[in-house]
């Protein structure tokens, strides 16, 4: 089957190199990652979708599914790339507390639904990431330390195999298939659309909070404090931003609870023994809003990131994350993580938990003049820090030259593994980090 006979077939557009608009669909989040494909196709339904993976199948290519761009890694250039963002309507069922959304739905919008009835989904820092994806890696919430991570809230998935044939897939319908599904990455089916819980969401409280870097010791040592006795409805950030150009970095916390705001303030007053701040966002925050905490950019960019989970912080640890100068990085940040992802669950997928009681995340520009630099500070950083990180991360953190092992535990990808292999034998279905790469 040629491509012109899959254009025929679809109702969504088949875009070729060279083409008008071919560049712009093909072109990731990040910015600064090349993913030459041989095609882009937009669906336009679940019916293109099973079209495109049976074209995929006869013709002994890759499908890469990819709603939004997040997370693309490159190295697609035989593959066929499958945009899914048309497949983004949302219905929440406020009696159930059931969201059931498309494949290319974003964060934002779901929560701006979700909280129409006082509900929330298990979002994370940005409003603009799809669901889809940062759900099939596991999806670290700002919740997630009172309710786990977002895949543990999926209830059912819509799914197209790797022979094109639609399918529910559910804990009762295909427990194993389910189990891969949530946490372990887009390698074992193309998701249409889920359906997962949501949580009741009686107020949230939070913001930033930012001060000049001199006070990063002072700021350190109080968000250390606070997460201390953090109950689990609490989640607070610490971060070192640094502007390229700007000559020193600042500090700040960032900050969510779940519950009254009135509690939530109280949980974070301590924060104004800290004087000098340079800005101050904490509030009463809707649901819908929850993607501004962090006033995360909400347009494609170029970026270099990196994380790991930190296993401890010790003196020689402090001393890297705080005295060490950040540029040319923009950010060092560490994520409280510990309460309901550090617990097993009954009936867990393979997002399992994470010890780790911190996730460092560094970012820089991915600029051609910043990217030796950014990739040389981050290196940097990391062999400092030897002996105080685990070497696992987070599915959705993967970055670079991780691969899909880093995020399991050996008896997890290899369960992973026997799945892939059971289900989709020919590899057609490509996930950004493919399990048995």
């Amino acid at each position: 089957m040629s491509f012109e006979d899959l254009r025929a077939a679809l109702s969504g557009r088949v875009l070729l190199p060279g083409e008008e608009g071919f560049e712009a669909a093909a072109q990731p989040w990040n910015t600064a990652v090349r993913q030459p494909v041989a095609a882009v196709v937009e669906a336009a339904d679940a019916a293109d979708v099973a079209a495109v993976v049976q074209h995929a199948a006869a013709a002994g290519v890759q499908v890469v599914a990819q709603p939004t761009g997040h997370g693309a890694t490159g190295g697609l250039d035989t593959a066929i790339l499958l945009r899914t963002g048309r497949l983004n309507q949302i219905h929440v069922d406020p009696e159930q507390r059931l969201a059931r959304v498309g494949a290319g739905a974003q964060w934002g919008a779901v929560q701006a639904a979700a909280g129409a009835h006082g509900l929330t989904g298990l979002a994370g820092s940005s409003p603009v990431v799809g669901v889809t994806g940062y759900t099939l890696g596991g999806g670290q919430s700002w919740f997630g330390r009172k309710y786990g991570w977002a895949s543990d809230a999926v209830r059912a998935f819509e799914i197209v195999d790797a022979t094109g044939t639609p399918a529910r897939v559910t804990a009762e319908s295909d427990p194993e298939l389910f189990w891969a599904l949530r946490g372990g990455g887009g390698d074992f089916a193309i998701v249409t659309g889920l359906e997962f819980e949501l949580f009741p969401a009686p107020g949230i409280y939070g913001g930033r909070v930012m001060w000049p870097g001199a006070k990063t010791a002072e700021v350190f040592a109080l968000f250390q404090r606070i997460t201390a006795a953090a109950p689990d409805e609490l989640t607070v950030w610490f971060q070192r931003f640094q502007p390229p150009g700007a000559p020193a970095a600042l500090v700040g916390l960032d900050c969510a609870y779940l519950g009254d705001p009135e509690t939530g303030r109280e949980l974070l007053a301590a924060l104004d023994e800290i004087d000098g701040a340079i800005s101050d966002t904490r509030g009463t925050v809707a649901v819908a809003d929850l993607g501004t905490i962090t006033a995360e950019p909400t347009d494609p960019s170029p970026g270099v990131s990196h994380a790991e989970l930190l296993t401890r912080l010790d003196a020689e640890a402090l001393r890297v994350l705080l005295d060490d100068p950040v540029a040319p990085l923009m950010t060092v940040q560490i994520r409280h993580l510990g309460g309901a992802l550090a617990r097993p669950r009954a009936n867990g997928g393979a997002c399992v938990p994470v010890a780790e009681p911190y996730l460092l995340y560094l970012l820089g520009l991915g600029l051609p003049d910043l990217i030796e630099p950014v990739r040389a500070r981050r290196a940097e950083l990391v062999a400092a820090l030897d002996g105080r990180i685990s070497g696992r991360k987070p599915y959705t953190f993967l970055g670079g030259a991780d691969t899909a092992a880093a995020a399991f535990d050996a008896e997890t990808l290899a369960r992973l593994r026997e799945i892939k292999q059971v289900r989709d034998p020919k590899s057609v279905l490509r996930a950004n980090f493919p399990v048995l790469g």
